[in-house]
């Protein structure tokens, strides 16, 4: 019966989150009405809430969540000193003259977006004020192009240094302990956020090649689509001295990491120095640009780590309910065994994206089925990865896709939004093509951690 209160929490918690209530505190909230009414009716112990002191005061004293804050700096800096918008254009100059090369440019600048910035609000929004109107008026098909916006964008979830990644890596290194421990295994194994970062290469790389693959077939066969557009020619110059600084960013904060040199804080931290040098060295970063950047860092911050704490709530609850053990009851229970569990879990973190945000099921969903996935002998990179591209592919499933709302929300009136909602069905296609090679070939995502240690 008590499992049961703590799947009705869970249903309760989503219902709110529908009607708009804040995350953080829905989530803490929704967790202590319940156990309130669970102490009166004798069927929650108390002492579970004993432990939320400590639960709270390991996640800010936690070590790997220091990198949240620093990627989210180096994100905005990049973004507030134009360094993103200088590189876009250049590209866009670059390659427009092909027959699809603004799509081809839009696909690429995203990728090194995604490996700079991570922030996949702030990639949608730039590229939709810059690109979207230079495809329009070149001839492209709303629909592609507004795709091609939307999915690049999301690449920040999957593509190292990935704020999404940086989360799950810490939620699942709990979850993999907890599970290990739950064997009687004494000395746990760790799996760390650098080891999520080198295992999503191989899998953001296939995205963006399967990318670059549908818009050069879009253009080969269907020219109409994705025209050839007039540009005037760039200077080498120009175009190294755009590339360059975000590749070399790129290259120290991601080389550091795969060297070993550094952990994800530590290259965090010289990620975020180096886009202010940057910013500083172009010119482009007074103080009152560099004020709104630590403010709109702190902000993002502060939400995050809210709802780590709202998290740390629910789960508590949630287990002092017996949500865990009724969820690990259902999934050995469950026909396919691990492979169906598994696939269970995909599908439900797949329609949860329609109505919750990445970070919401991070925290909340993962906790509660990470474990006994894991107990079950699954991968936890493997886990890590195949979550990720199925919270990317979130991003884009209409009707409550957040990219979709980022680009609506700075294309034109003319662009529908019936065309932004077309133009993303192939790169999900795309997405859960790659989810299913995953599936198959698990060593994409697990083969190179394991060749770097």
């Amino acid at each position: 019966m008590d499992g049961y209160i703590a799947l009705y929490m869970f249903a309760a918690i989503c219902l709110l989150l529908m009607l708009g209530y804040p995350v953080a505190f829905t989530l803490a909230g929704t967790a202590l009405a319940f156990a309130a009414v669970g102490v009166i009716a004798g069927h929650f112990d108390p002492a579970f809430l004993a432990a939320l002191p400590a639960r709270i005061f390991g996640t800010i004293n936690n070590d790997t969540l220091v990198a949240v804050p620093l990627f989210i700096l180096m994100g905005v800096i990049l973004e507030k000193s134009r360094i993103a918008e200088q590189l876009l254009g250049t590209m866009s100059r670059s390659f427009g003259s092909l027959r699809g090369g603004l799509g081809i440019a839009v696909v690429l600048v995203g990728m090194l977006l995604a490996a700079s910035t991570g922030i996949v609000g702030a990639t949608v929004v730039t590229m939709g004020l810059l690109s979207l109107p230079s495809m329009l008026k070149g001839g492209y098909s709303p629909s592609l192009a507004a795709g091609t916006i939307c999915a690049t964008g999301t690449l920040g979830q999957i593509i190292p240094p990935s704020i999404a990644l940086v989360l799950l890596g810490d939620v699942l290194s709990n979850a993999y302990q907890q599970a290990q421990l739950s064997m009687g295994i004494f000395n746990p194994k760790t799996v760390s956020v650098g080891d999520l970062f080198v295992g999503a290469l191989i899998p953001g790389l296939l995205l963006v090649l399967l990318y670059l693959t549908y818009v050069l077939g879009i253009a080969r066969f269907r020219p109409h689509l994705a025209p050839n557009v007039e540009t005037e020619p760039v200077a080498l110059s120009e175009l190294l001295g755009s590339l360059l600084p975000p590749l070399v960013l790129i290259a120290v904060v991601l080389g550091s990491i795969l060297a070993g040199a550094a952990t994800p804080t530590e290259a965090a931290g010289v990620g975020a120095v180096g886009a202010l040098l940057l910013a500083l060295a172009k010119g482009e970063m007074p103080r009152s640009r560099l004020r709104e950047a630590v403010i709109d860092t702190m902000k993002v911050t502060c939400m995050v780590f809210m709802i780590l704490i709202g998290a740390a709530v629910f789960s508590l609850v949630f287990r002092g309910f017996g949500g865990e053990d009724l969820i690990h009851h259902w999934f050995e229970q469950m026909p396919g065994g691990v492979l169906g569990a598994t696939l269970v879990v995909m599908l439900v973190i797949f329609l949860l994206g329609f109505i919750l945000d990445f970070i919401e099921i991070t925290f909340v969903v993962v906790p509660i089925v990470g474990p006994v996935l894991l107990m079950m002998g699954v991968d936890p990179i493997w886990l890590g990865i195949m979550i990720a591209i199925n919270l990317q592919t979130s991003f884009l499933t209409p009707p409550f896709g957040f990219a979709l709302f980022y680009l609506r929300g700075v294309a034109p009136p003319e662009l529908r939004t019936s065309a932004i909602y077309r133009g993303v069905i192939p790169f999900i296609i795309i997405q859960l093509l790659v989810l299913a090679t995953l599936w198959i070939w698990p060593a994409l995502a697990t083969w190179l951690p394991a060749a770097v240690q």
